[in-house]
């Protein structure tokens, strides 16, 4: 389902893929706030926020599971990640696209719901 609250993955979790660069040193709280603040989303909506850091080799994801807000963390060893470009701050992504993302694969394409 694409639309004004973007794309759901099986399980109907959504991914929005923020497009800046953030501060990794943020933690829980922080990335909250981002997501809140800059990204106008709901970090307890049990949506997933996917963020990289300025060089894009290392990617953290704030994910609220029902119990409480998770962080996934993942650093590449060789090459970075690619992340979608442009003027929107996020960027909605389907749970394929995820995967692709986190194998350090190019994602994304006209029909990527934007935020």
């Amino acid at each position: 389902m694409i639309g004004p609250q973007g794309r759901r993955g099986q399980g109907g979790v959504q991914v929005w893929v923020a497009t800046a660069p953030v501060d990794m040193r943020r933690s829980f709280d922080g990335l909250a706030e981002h997501v809140r603040a800059f990204l106008d989303g709901d970090p307890l909506s049990g949506s997933m926020f996917v963020f990289r850091n300025r060089s894009s080799e290392r990617v953290k994801i704030l994910w609220w599971d029902r119990d409480g807000l998770a962080i996934y963390y993942k650093r590449l060893e060789r090459g970075t990640f690619r992340f979608p470009t442009g003027d929107a701050r996020s960027v909605a992504i389907d749970r394929a696209d995820l995967v692709r993302l986190l194998d350090g694969l190019e994602i994304g394409g006209p029909e990527a719901a934007r935020r």
